[in-house]
């Protein structure tokens, strides 16, 4: 291996690495604030990217119907709830959110075309059409077994997680789909070339951490979902909304999926099950993290997507292998470091 070799993996490992930290920290962010082992978030990825895929060729994507069926299903639960509890003043908002923003969706997709848009438009409407997803998911599935086990609720994850892949298949069907790039532009640097949708991910990452970094430190929602992440009960005390807290942690999860598979999709084929592998390697990266550390399980991502690269170039065969592997050690380390409530008592 040159240096040459050497920067091109280094390239693709920091690329790979970006998109895993995303993942990676919407993953802490979900378990922090709920408890939820988040096994589908990368589903969001590959509806984010085939979503977008389907308005470029010129079709209605199957996230379209999907979003339609939870708003109905929402709705009627929502309703359900509402009248029974005697709250009828909070239907509105349900109602708007559950079964009218659908519907506008629905009518934008139908009626405006979005074949023929610029991409940034594809962009937007493929992210409005994906990212309500989240927030359903965790009313239908996850809110009334908030108070659950983890073991419950990561079963509860693997069925969510199967349903949408299916859901995906039919969608999508098995046959992958790339994007256009969104730069044609390539540089030259140490004698490799970096592409202009290389800098657009690794660009977007790090402004989408920024974000992120800004709305935990300074909005209030930010604050709320870090006292919720604390200490659920205490929060609960102080007047936060520990439900909403769960709705907002799976919006920023799944913006944050469908965002990174629109931007990985110019450079891999994505198939209706590719989300499975890319999340599940940001989940490495949490777990490096401890399910709890942003900074950690952001650098553990860096550290999988460059031990990737590297090990498709040593050992191709073997790099998922590797990746995985690097697992064990870190619980193995994490068990022998902390304390347990058996040695407590």
């Amino acid at each position: 291996m040159d240096l040459q070799i050497a920067l091109l993996l280094g390239q693709d490992g920091i690329v790979n690495g970006a998109i895993y930290a995303l993942l990676a920290l919407a993953l802490v962010l979900v378990f922090a604030v709920t408890r939820v082992i988040f096994i589908p978030q990368g589903e969001f990825v590959a509806f984010g990217a085939l979503t977008l895929a389907s308005f470029q060729a010129g079709k209605v994507p199957g996230t379209l119907w999907l979003l339609l069926g939870l708003g109905v299903a929402v709705a009627a639960i929502e309703v359900a709830v509402a009248t029974r509890n005697g709250a009828l003043h909070r239907l509105a908002s349900a109602l708007g959110w559950n079964l009218v923003y659908p519907a506008v969706a629905a009518g934008i997709v139908f009626l405006g075309d979005p074949g023929s848009w610029p991409l940034g438009l594809q962009v937007a409407l493929a992210l409005a059409l994906v990212v309500p997803l989240g927030p359903m998911v965790y009313r239908l599935a996850y809110q009334p077994l908030a108070s659950a086990s983890v073991l419950v609720l990561l079963i509860v994850s693997v069925a969510v997680h199967l349903t949408l892949v299916g859901l995906g298949l039919l969608f999508f069907g098995a046959e992958g789909s790339r994007t256009p790039a969104f730069s044609d532009a390539s540089f030259e640097w140490w004698g490799v070339t970096v592409t202009g949708q290389t800098l657009w991910v690794v660009g977007a990452s790090g402004v989408l951490i920024v974000v992120l970094y800004i709305f935990f430190e300074r909005s209030l929602w930010g604050k709320a979902l870090r006292a919720t992440a604390i200490n659920r009960v205490g929060a609960q005390l102080m007047g936060i909304s520990t439900t909403q807290a769960g709705k907002l942690s799976f919006l920023l999860a799944a913006a944050i999926g469908a965002l990174s598979g629109i931007l990985i999709a110019p450079i891999t084929t994505v198939y209706y099950d590719t989300g499975f592998i890319v999340g599940l390697k940001g989940f490495v990266a949490a777990i490096v993290g401890g399910l709890a550390s942003y900074p950690v399980a952001a650098a553990g991502a860096i550290l999988v997507g460059l031990l990737e690269s590297f090990s498709s170039f040593w050992a191709s065969a073997f790099k998922e292998v590797i990746v995985f592997t690097m697992i064990i050690p870190v619980l193995v380390w994490r068990s022998v470091t902390t304390r347990h409530v058996e040695e407590d008592e």
